[in-house]
């Protein structure tokens, strides 16, 4: 056998060598990639971190009648989700510990229908510790049908533990639409 012909072969072991490496690292990749989710979901349930699907819970319902706190409502839309989505009042003046209860309007102007999953911020970020949901539309999911219509409740407690230099909140929300849901696919009931 000629040295060229040796050395082709020899580089085409080495180059199958090295596929075979590449293909267990992406194999290896892959399956760390699945891992992380049930390890991040573990995580969050240990620590209460990412708590924005299960309502809060309130130990102390108190009412501080001294202390009043403007709740401020901001409702956002993805740019390309074609609904209109809007707080029904955009503040209210609250006691801490007062159970409250407050609307969302949610027009669908879309063709076809829609899964959405709305996510919660605070301004001040401290504030979203002492800010307590029992229920809100932004637990699951929500379907809509072509120009479907809904007032959706946010229920709520500003929790009497609050800091004292804080006189305001701001509850925003940002609603997304859910990737890989069927269009078409009818609402849970």
């Amino acid at each position: 056998m000629s040295q060229e012909l040796q050395g082709a072969t020899g580089v085409m072991a080495e180059n199958r060598r090295m596929l075979a490496k590449l293909l267990v690292v992406a194999v290896g990749m892959f399956g760390f990639g699945f891992a992380l989710v049930p390890f991040y979901e573990q995580i969050c349930q240990a620590t209460g971190i990412n708590n924005l699907l299960r309502p809060d819970e309130v130990t102390n319902t108190q009412v501080d009648l001294q202390r009043t706190v403007t709740v401020q409502f901001d409702a956002n839309l993805r740019s390309d989700l074609p609904w209109r989505f809007a707080p029904e009042q955009t503040s209210l003046k609250v006691h801490p510990g007062q159970l409250v209860q407050v609307m969302y309007d949610i027009e669908s102007n879309a063709n076809r229908t829609i899964v959405g999953q709305a996510i919660p911020s605070y301004g001040p970020a401290k504030a979203a510790e002492y800010f307590n949901k029992l229920e809100c539309f932004c637990f699951t999911q929500q379907t809509f049908r072509p120009d479907e219509k809904r007032r959706m409740p946010v229920v709520f407690v500003v929790d009497s533990k609050l800091p004292s230099d804080i006189h305001t909140i701001t509850l925003s929300y940002s609603f997304f639409e859910v990737a890989g849901t069927a269009a078409g696919k009818p609402p849970e009931a």
